[in-house]
């Protein structure tokens, strides 16, 4: 995935995007929303002279671009952009954007991941003959066995987070390394708000099988590791919260944000046949946005890092 011939690195080719669509491909209301959510993290702060904006698992850079393109004149005017990304900078990509590995510590602002924790590697576990949960290793064409049980601070996080019963076939991804990734990322944020977007689940909906597949050219595929596809699971963003954090889904934030899938209404169609046609468009990508059933249904961890949740007008858990 990561490695100098790995799906997210390779030379060429149209980029993440051109294998699987996200809410940022969707519509360009997405980064309006997170935009104006970016705006809400300035008031909160007080207006800092530096507002950084770091979008990690960039991409090509799409969603840090169009966020910074939404912002009104004054915010922009203070605005850091950061991409954080393995893959080489887009020879396009606005100047103003800083291009980077990790993500820049001390920032104030607003941190946003959108479906980067489903492709922080994780460990498959698979409950054998005996009921024991086993490691599930996997060879290059994607052939598996199992391999040893289990143990430690993985066995503790499974026990705690997804326990298996002891019933063959049964499997989890184990999220350690994945709560790991967020703390780390959040803690780069010294005032401000974190922010992961992903296809999630909570204690309550663990799948019994797990949830891990391959996407390439937009079709869901088996999971092989040989570089040529992106490799997922959902993520459970439970694990990952830490103090103060709260799930919401996309939906209920979206519509925070003032995103509506309100059709407009018909007497616009007489005074003004083009915003009415405008209008409507963008009410069908809003239904996109937050479709039950689809984007709609992923998961927003939110967690305030030195700033009170009131302040950003954001949805409850």
């Amino acid at each position: 995935m990561y490695g100098p011939c790995g799906f997210y690195r390779r030379p060429g080719g149209p980029g993440p995007a051109g294998h699987f669509r996200t809410s940022v491909h969707a519509s360009p209301l997405f980064a309006a929303a997170v935009a104006r959510l970016l705006c809400r993290v300035d008031a909160a702060l007080g207006h800092p002279a530096d507002l950084a904006f770091v979008d990690m698992a960039a991409g090509r850079g799409e969603l840090v671009t169009g966020v910074l393109e939404a912002l009104p004149a004054d915010v922009a005017a203070r605005a850091r952009g950061y991409a954080v990304e393995r893959a080489d900078r887009p020879d396009e990509l606005d100047p103003r954007i800083a291009w980077l590995p990790s993500p820049p510590e001390g920032v104030a602002g607003l941190l946003f991941a959108n479906e980067w924790l489903d492709n922080v590697p994780v460990d498959v576990a698979e409950v054998d003959a005996e009921g024991v949960p086993r490691r599930v290793l996997v060879h290059r064409d994607g052939t598996e066995r199992l391999g040893e049980p289990v143990a430690g601070a993985e066995a503790e996080w499974l026990a705690r987070w997804w326990p298996l019963p002891a019933e063959e076939g049964l499997r989890a991804e184990i999220g350690l390394p994945r709560d790991r990734a967020w703390a780390a990322a959040v803690g780069c944020v010294d005032h401000g708000l974190a922010v992961a977007v992903d296809y999630a689940h909570t204690a309550g909906t663990r799948p019994p099988f797990g949830t891990l597949t391959g996407f390439r050219q937009g079709r869901e595929t088996a999971p092989v590791p040989d570089g040529s596809r992106d490799i997922t699971a959902h993520v459970a963003l439970d694990a990952c919260a830490l103090p103060g954090a709260s799930v919401v889904t996309q939906r209920a934030a979206l519509r925070a944000l003032g995103v509506s899938a309100g059709r407009p209404p018909l007497a616009l169609a007489a005074t003004d046949p083009t915003a009415y046609v405008r209008a409507l468009a963008g009410a069908g990508e809003a239904a996109e946005l937050t479709a039950p059933g689809g984007l709609g249904d992923f998961g927003w961890l939110l967690q305030p890092v030195g700033v009170p949740r009131d302040a950003l007008g954001l949805p409850d858990a």
